[in-house]
């Protein structure tokens, strides 16, 4: 008897299904799909949607097992026209993610480089512009991309070195009216427009610490403001602001919360631009 009539008879003494290459290559494929479909609404702001909407499917479960009927009702009678809501609510984040499926297939989402170096430059060059009183507003993307807000912006896609970025800020220029966005080891774009917050701040918080906050509520990117008015240095990230921040004490943060480990990036074919 050969090995594979061997674990055949095995498994139907059990009355367990035969599991052969194609099955097992059926499983590394769903594996897959569900994987990337996943870590792409992480990345996405429908991530907050779709935990609700487990909560309704918890809740449609629930009224299933214990014969809930008006839930089951109201379940059966809105499913249709809730799933043509989701295509909806979901259509820019799909769209994006063709777009991005057309480009290359990301594994990982980082890549920093030389971390020391990245931190140096920009703490060199936000201390530079607080001394100076420069104005700035920078946006280090992390997991939910800062795609569309770069996109309102001009695409610089350089490295990131401390004389650039106080030459975009530097006053009368161009470029210096609005945020820079940094996505891994590089400056992606600058001028971008942030939405403001809606919450009630603080008087003495212009219109960058406004759009900074905004932009950290939706979204976990990590944001740097200099004060035009008094040279004072802030962060925000998740809806909440830090003020008055030492040049150390932004260096601690960077390295802690952005610029943590290096991680390398790996595409499944090459991106076409």
């Amino acid at each position: 008897m050969n090995p594979v009539s061997f674990i055949y008879e095995s498994l139907s003494m059990f009355h367990m299904p035969f599991i052969g290459f194609s099955e097992i290559l059926d499983i590394i494929i769903l594996c897959g799909i569900i994987y990337y479909i996943l870590r792409w609404i992480r990345k996405t702001h429908a991530w907050a949607l779709l935990k609700g909407i487990a909560i309704v499917v918890l809740i449609a479960l629930i009224a299933y097992i214990f014969e809930l009927v008006t839930v089951i009702w109201l379940v059966q009678n809105t499913l249709a026209m809730g799933l043509i809501a989701l295509v909806i609510l979901f259509q820019p984040e799909l769209r994006k993610a063709l777009e991005q499926l057309g480009r290359g297939v990301q594994l990982s989402s980082t890549d920093y480089g030389s971390n020391t170096t990245i931190i140096e430059e920009l703490a060199s060059a936000v201390a530079t512009m607080a001394a100076h009183k420069t104005g700035a507003l920078i946006c280090l993307e992390r997991d939910v991309t800062l795609a569309e807000i770069s996109s309102t912006g001009i695409p610089i896609d350089s490295r990131i070195t401390r004389q650039l970025i106080i030459n975009i800020f530097e006053k009368n220029t161009p470029l210096h009216d609005g945020a820079m966005v940094i996505r891994n080891d590089r400056i992606i774009a600058a001028a971008c427009i942030l939405p403001l917050t809606a919450a009630e701040v603080d008087h003495e918080l212009g219109t960058r610490h406004r759009a900074a906050l905004g932009l950290s509520e939706i979204s976990d990117a990590f944001i740097i403001v200099v004060s035009e008015e008094t040279g004072a240095v802030s962060v925000t990230q998740g809806g909440k602001i830090v003020r008055h921040l030492s040049d150390s004490d932004l260096r601690t943060m960077l390295s802690t919360d952005v610029y943590k480990e290096s991680k390398r990036r790996l595409r499944l074919w090459k991106s076409q631009k």
